[in-house]
């Protein structure tokens, strides 16, 4: 792993919000320089996940049914199930709310777009968390990893806080003050 020293989160960008009642829906957008069928290996293949994604999964996430999601650093497990996996293009499932990834073709690359219902008070803490998830993706997805970083750990980060004050700021939204709840019970978990 090289360059997780020096690594350092761009600006907030690519994310929108849908409000509605106290689950809103964040939505993050990448273009990724790799294609489709390499970026979906990365959505659903445990050993991938554990590069990049705030959880790991106890069985590869390309077909419908029943996962165990663990989240990293928490002795949190989910029992969830794959709504939607349509190869290498759709892929729905509950992980701290609803998840849905969709993979567009652009070019030579892929359109990564995330739609993720996530508590009010904390969609600017998941926009930031999903930010650098996205960053180590790419990094990992171009044979240069850096290893996961997320949770507790992305929090303490450079960068971290001014994404997710840059992200409430986009958003319209006040930051939530207070120290994060690394239980996953209240806050996204990303």
């Amino acid at each position: 792993m090289r360059n997780r020293e020096s690594y350092l989160p761009g600006p907030a960008a690519g994310a929108e919000i849908r409000k509605g009642g106290d689950q809103w829906t964040l939505i993050l957008t990448r273009d990724l320089r790799h294609p489709p069928a390499m970026v979906w290996q990365a959505l659903t293949d445990p050993a991938q996940l554990r590069d990049w994604a705030p959880f790991d999964a106890d069985r590869n996430l390309s077909t419908v049914g029943p996962v165990k999601l663990s989240t990293v650093g928490t002795p949190q497990v989910s029992e969830t199930t794959v709504k939607r996996a349509e190869a290498p293009r759709l892929l729905e499932f509950s992980w701290g709310g609803d998840l849905r990834w969709e993979l567009e073709p652009l070019g030579s690359g892929t359109r990564l777009t995330l739609w993720h219902s996530i508590d009010r008070r904390f969609i600017s803490w998941g926009a930031a968390g999903w930010h650098i998830c996205f960053d180590v993706l790419e990094r990992s997805l171009a044979g240069e990893p850096i290893g996961r970083i997320v949770g507790p750990e992305a929090m303490k980060f450079d960068g971290w806080k001014r994404l997710s004050t840059e992200y409430a700021k986009q958003f319209g939204i006040e930051t939530h003050g207070g120290s994060p709840d690394t239980s996953g019970t209240s806050r996204t978990r990303t």
